[in-house]
């Protein structure tokens, strides 16, 4: 075999030689055309005589292509996942053997990969919680699967394998594939308008069948990768197939207002949101909620520091974002936000002022100065948030305020004793019911949050655990409240989707004003 290696190698060389001297030759004038035809002819010859590759240099090239493909391929399904972000995949079989193990990294924390095998290929380990193998025929399996309502945001075949248009087919017709569901079909016929008279395979008419089925499937866009014969499936909106179906009722709610499903309603992009107390707590989650709906955010915080310490978040996570110093207390302060967020970005969609003091002591211990300092922030601070912004917002003709109230508005709590505080929340609930019938007939609307007792880190010292004790007696959920609990409500009465809401006090606190 050494020997044969080594010739191959020396006739390389020398077919090589000769094809370069005869397109020299070629090139040049004055060489004989015998010259030319002899060694064109002996090229020939060398490259006839190089021995052909053993069986098993061809196996293993073979298998060195193959597992090059399936690493492409592999790579390829790595980045759609990433860029998909399923929380549930359905990964049937594959002819390559590739299991979906490479895929469990690009997952969630609670994602889920079902895979259907007709045997065990994975160690037990492989996967841990996310990794659910599904051991038998894979056509049966799938019709489990279907009947118990099971769906997926992604889901992998390969149209080489058995069944694979029936596989499409079920997933397709049951609904198996969420409405912004990704289909990835490997090995799918690069010669679509071929005829399948032409293809003697038993794998090459499973591929040309389902390619068929592909094509003609008019419920699916479809982009062919130059991987393979990767072609990846999305479900058209419904607002572009909905003409074509019969008996269906194509108005706003099936169709989605302006073609938009209520997810896309909810999304802010190419919106610009500022946030004030946005350096920690609340005001935090709400810069991270606002920014992950597209929004870009400007933090606006006390302490300077903690202000960029967010927008650091941000940008981490691909989010435009600036961090300011302001006291809202302060009416030069409030201004100058507002003029700089406009002369950066153009405009302000969304106002959400949440930043707010509070100074606990006995109504009959509040000094004018605990009093005057706790409105200063809490209403005059917010009052003058809202009128600024809202001056923008009205010559806009849109804009949504948010304001932080406190379940506080609605109840006394107790034990703590916390009059200025009290009051000035139900002040800001009058208040943004005041500014949202006045601004909503001009396109602005105002609506605020009432938090319950959130879980900080200030309130598990060891002075404060009596008074948690009793908090959590007093709240029906039987817990306090994550900030993360809010982040939904901020980005619903930011969109548009609250846009028939004004006036509203939207209360989060596990039922504690209830009881």
């Amino acid at each position: 075999m050494e020997e044969s290696q080594g010739t191959r190698v020396q006739l390389d060389l020398l077919a090589d030689c000769l094809s370069k001297i005869t397109q020299l030759c070629n090139k040049g004038d004055g060489f004989p055309e015998e010259l030319k035809r002899h060694l064109g002819r002996a090229a020939d010859i060398v490259h006839g005589m190089k021995p052909s590759p053993t069986r098993e240099e061809a196996c293993r090239n073979r298998r060195l292509l193959v597992k090059e493909a399936e690493s492409s391929v592999n790579q390829v399904y790595k980045m759609l996942t990433q860029l998909a972000r399923p929380r549930r995949i359905l990964y049937l079989p594959h002819h390559s053997g590739e299991g979906p193990q490479d895929l469990l990294d690009q997952m969630p924390e609670d994602g889920e990969i079902v895979a259907c095998v007709s045997g065990h290929p994975w160690k037990e380990s492989s996967g841990g919680k996310k990794l659910h193998p599904k051991v038998g025929k894979p056509l049966d399996i799938l019709k489990k699967l279907a009947a118990s309502g099971e769906q997926y945001d992604m889901v992998f075949i390969d149209a080489t394998e058995e069944n694979p248009i029936n596989y499409y087919n079920l997933i397709m017709n049951s609904n198996m594939l969420k409405m912004d569901g990704v289909i990835c079909v490997q090995n799918v016929s690069a010669n679509e308008t071929g005829s399948q008279e032409h293809i003697n395979d038993e794998m090459g008419l499973r591929s040309k069948g389902m390619t068929d089925v592909i094509n003609a499937d008019t419920r699916v866009k479809q982009v062919a990768l130059p991987v393979d014969g990767v072609t990846v499936l999305k479900r058209l909106p419904i607002s572009q197939v909905a003409d074509t179906m019969k008996g269906i009722v194509a108005d706003d709610v099936f169709r989605g207002l302006h073609g938009r499903s209520i997810l896309d309603r909810l999304r802010l992009d190419g919106k610009v949101a500022y946030v004030t107390g946005g350096g920690q707590g609340i005001g935090r989650a709400f810069a991270h909620a606002l920014g992950e709906a597209g929004a870009k955010v400007a933090v606006i915080d006390m302490v300077l520091e903690k202000a960029e310490a967010v927008t650091k978040e941000l940008h981490l996570k691909g989010i435009q974002s600036v961090a300011m110093a302001a006291d809202i207390s302060k009416e030069e302060d409030v201004k100058r936000v507002m003029d700089t967020i406009v002369a950066n970005w153009g405009k302000i969609d969304i106002a959400c002022n949440n930043a707010g003091i509070n100074m606990n002591s006995a109504s009959e211990d509040t000094t004018l100065e605990e009093w005057d300092r706790t409105f200063s922030v809490n209403l005059r601070g917010l009052f003058m948030c809202c009128q600024a912004a809202g001056r923008i917002m009205l010559s806009q003709g849109y804009g949504k305020i948010i304001n932080t109230a406190s379940m506080a508005s609605l109840i006394v709590p107790h034990p703590q004793k916390q009059l200025a505080y009290n009051t000035s929340k139900a002040g800001v609930v009058k208040l943004t019911q005041t500014l949202g019938t006045e601004w909503i007939d001009r396109g602005v609307r105002v609506n605020c949050i009432s938090p319950g007792i959130v879980d900080t880190p200030l309130i598990h010292s060891e002075a404060l655990k009596p008074l948690v004790t009793r908090w959590l007696a007093d709240i029906p959920a039987g817990c306090l409240a994550q900030v993360t609990d809010l982040q939904a409500a901020v980005v619903y009465l930011a969109s548009e989707a609250s846009d028939y809401m004004t006036g509203h006090n939207l209360v989060i606190e596990g039922g504690q004003s209830l009881w």
